[in-house]
């Protein structure tokens, strides 16, 4: 695509819209969508021929771990930001938990700085909470919210004592998101299987009755508080019995793996599958997917966490937990639609729409006439199959490796401007923007559609 074009038209394209899919033509002008509904002659200075792809709105990753600063061997912005636009994602939210971790605006500006000169997709940065940091969480501005690890973190990122969660809920204004395992019970799991070398312990440790006592304790802070808080990676169906009731303060997401993979899966894959909160079991698999239809949880994110396969390879309890996934998050959703078990209006809504609402980021989203033009074409006739040397994250895995999906990507726009195809490959030039946010538009979720009315 022509850097200098100000109006392309992406002509006879099967636009995905929030609810149908309609064939027509989309006019983009200087990165804005002007026209949905443009004829197939209108004027422009680049015509893009999109017949028989389908136009989607760019994927948004509200959960991911890019690794820098400190931590740049195993991930770095440049490298995460090309696999998430060789995988569709046109913009990401980056947790706290790099070295330094990010809990002071001046951390965050310095994780934009970097993002500014390295990402070619947009880019937003939550801020962390520690036990005694709600002065600056109360005075952050223009992030998408405030994290907080009540388990499975170390430091001062670790936020269990009640006391210090219930002054962030009660001194703070920005929504709140939170990794929900139970560090006590954890711990007690912990010494109970400990010199276990069993990676099927993994899922012992941290368990269904973490999980569910994190989540209980978060989601009470929430509604007591009135304070609008998004439960990260649910990992078991007992824990929608917290979310099934519609809430103006509580929106929830799955990671892929908990849909993808359980426990009869550690002896085929091992620790590549090694997460926090840990892979359950199929019956928590299918649940989470039955939720997911009929609009308990809103979101799809990946948990995009890389480690060096060297590390992962070390012996359990030693390997890490992490795994990498946003270049490969659109493509297992698609093959999903292939086969029928979803429509794509509703994976754009999980992974584009939903986030934008809920994070209240401008513009973003959907495609709709003055939205970004941050899109995503795809070939629901390509089939393809993940190796592990053809990943563009540093790490260069996947826990998919092997696996053949039809559906795929094929070219990704970020502010009307082309930074991959997998004709042409990236754009090195490119570099994508802050995203910005506007929380006034957000705790909008009790809605009998799922669609929301943050407009």
């Amino acid at each position: 695509m022509s850097e200098a074009a100000n109006r392309t038209l992406l002509r006879n394209a099967n636009i995905v819209l929030p609810t149908e899919i309609r064939q027509g033509s989309v006019l983009i002008e200087k990165g804005i969508i002007l026209e949905v509904d443009a004829g197939s002659t209108v004027q422009a200075d680049e015509v893009i021929d999109c017949t028989g792809l389908h136009l989607m709105p760019g994927v948004i990753d509200d959960q991911v771990h890019f690794r820098e600063p400190g931590l740049t061997h195993k991930e770095d912005l440049e490298s995460a930001s090309r696999a998430c636009a060789a995988g569709g994602v046109t913009g990401f939210l980056e947790m706290p938990n790099t070295k330094p971790p990010a809990i002071t605006m001046e951390g965050i500006q310095a994780k934009e700085e970097i993002a500014a000169k390295k990402s070619c997709v947009n880019y937003g940065f939550y801020i962390g909470a520690t036990p005694e940091n709600a002065p600056e969480l109360a005075k952050a501005t223009n992030v998408p919210g405030i994290k907080i690890f009540i388990g499975s973190s170390t430091g001062n990122l670790l936020v269990d004592e009640q006391a210090a969660l219930e002054r962030i809920f009660a001194e703070t204004t920005l929504p709140i998101c939170a990794h929900c395992e139970d560090e006590t019970t954890v711990r007690q799991n912990a010494e109970r299987l400990a010199g276990t070398t069993d990676i099927a312990d993994h899922s012992r440790i941290r368990d269904e009755r973490a999980a569910m006592i994190a989540t209980k304790r978060a989601t009470d802070l929430a509604k007591r508080h009135k304070h609008r808080f998004h439960v990260l990676h649910v990992s078991t169906a007992a824990e929608l019995e917290f979310l099934a009731e519609p809430s103006p303060y509580l929106t929830s997401e799955i990671c892929l793996h908990h849909i993808f993979f359980n426990v009869e899966d550690y002896p085929r894959l091992g620790s590549r599958i090694q997460m926090n909160p840990s892979i359950k079991t199929k019956a928590d698999n299918e649940g989470l997917w039955k939720a997911l239809l009929d609009g308990t949880i809103q979101v799809i994110a990946t948990d995009h966490a890389p480690h060096t396969l060297e590390e992962k390879s070390l012996p359990y309890p030693q390997s890490p937990s992490g795994l990498p996934a946003v270049e490969n998050s659109l493509a297992l959703m698609l093959n999903r639609a292939v086969t029928g078990e979803c429509t794509l209006p509703q994976i754009a809504s999980w992974m584009s729409d939903a986030p934008a609402r809920i994070w209240g980021i401008i513009g973003k989203g959907r495609i709709e006439n003055g939205y970004d033009a941050d899109l995503v074409l795809v070939d629901l006739e390509k089939q393809k199959t993940i190796y592990d040397e053809e990943q563009h994250t540093k790490s260069r895995w996947s826990p998919w490796h092997g696996e053949t999906l039809t559906g795929w990507p094929v070219c990704t726009l970020v502010g009307g401007k082309e930074v991959w195809s997998s004709e042409r490959g990236f754009d090195d030039q490119f570099r994508g923007s802050k995203l910005r946010f506007d929380h006034q538009r957000g705790g909008f979720w009790a809605t009998p559609d799922g669609i929301g009315t943050a407009d």
